[in-house]
């Protein structure tokens, strides 16, 4: 018995009164709805004695509001592993829980997790984009769903989003690399049209134009990035052979960055040795590789609370949203021995 669960019928049933006046009762409109304090507190010691506890999603079917918000991710590599763990920590102290969940850069994946989460009626959506997501996301916005785009963004939607200054970052960190005299610098991203990506690469045009330098850019496909890494491995490898003038390399992301580390130490062990490294966001074993290894790195917590406190506020509107916000964040570059 102990371990059996209860729903609001089965108090029905004990008391002899209806589901709805139970409903009433456990919900606080008791005194509203004139139920008399004796079937009142019935009710109550009732619930309490076989330790009630009331299903959220059904209390949100009946309310509309469940407190359950969804953080929808392309994966879980580190960056968004460590946010998720920040965000599901704000959001509980809010009296909210996080479901978290991944797309692969896939949108029929996205849109049909996004339909399964909208038949639970939960209360909002953090979403990092497929690329071909905006109709679908547009449609949450239509309907006065809370929905923050996160990491990237469409740029002919309308919609709250919470970024970094991903251009910004790429240029300082080939400047960087410039001030410390590297001058035949190769950039190595993925060939996503997304605007994190195109930001990265632009900041580091924007750098090496400037100071008069050849573009050197290698990009490997999506379908290489996710599957086994074996194809970006050999691309790279190949870059690096093709372009001997190499004297430092700027990966767009950390797995890239990874991967190619993973290149020089198994073939090229001499030449890595005095090749100029920086990695897009950060990663503690950047700090223990040897050489440590120079990183953008992105505010974590600035990220996590801007993401929720802008989620609470929008849930607060409702259907009274105002105009989108738009935030941009900062990011700082851990200067490490890679690029001295």
């Amino acid at each position: 018995m102990k371990n059996k669960t209860y729903s609001i019928k089965d108090i029905a049933k004990e008391i002899g009164v209806s589901i709805t006046t139970v409903s009433f009762v456990l919900n606080g409109k008791a005194e509203e709805k004139r139920i008399s304090k004796v079937v009142t507190e019935k009710i109550l010691n009732y619930a309490e004695s076989i330790n009630y506890k009331p299903s959220q999603l059904a209390q949100g079917l009946r309310t509309g509001k469940t407190k359950i918000i969804v953080f929808m991710v392309e994966d879980f590599y580190y960056f968004f592993a460590k946010l998720a763990t920040i965000i599901e920590s704000l959001a509980y102290k809010k009296g909210y829980k996080v479901i978290f969940c991944t797309n692969d850069n896939n949108d029929t994946k996205s849109i049909e997790l996004i339909n399964l989460y909208k038949n639970i009626k939960v209360d909002g959506y953090i979403i990092i984009p497929s690329p071909g997501l905006m109709p679908k996301i547009k449609e949450l916005i239509v309907e006065k769903i809370p929905v923050i785009l996160f990491d990237r963004y469409f740029p002919d939607l309308d919609c709250n989003h919470i970024i970094v200054d991903n251009k910004e970052a790429s240029f300082n960190a080939t400047m960087h690399l410039i001030v410390n005299k590297f001058k035949n610098i190769g950039f190595i991203t993925t060939d996503l049209e997304q605007t994190q990506m195109l930001d990265r690469l632009n900041g580091y045009k924007e750098a090496i134009h400037t100071n008069g330098f050849t573009e050197l850019i290698l990009k490997v496909p999506l379908n290489d990035v996710s599957s086994t890494r074996k194809k970006d491995e050999e691309d790279i490898r190949n870059f690096i052979e093709e372009n001997p003038q190499l004297d430092a390399l700027y990966f767009a992301t950390n797995y890239l960055a990874i991967s190619g580390l993973g290149v020089m130490k198994k073939y090229f062990p001499d030449h890595s040795k005095n090749l100029g490294i920086v990695s897009f966001d950060d990663l503690e074993f950047f700090e223990f590789y040897t050489p440590s290894i120079t990183a953008i790195s992105q505010p974590h917590v600035d990220i996590a609370q801007s993401l929720m406190g802008l989620m609470l506020g929008l849930i607060k509107e409702g259907k009274k949203q105002t105009h989108p916000k738009k935030i941009t964040l900062k990011t700082s570059l851990k200067i490490r021995d890679s690029s001295r």
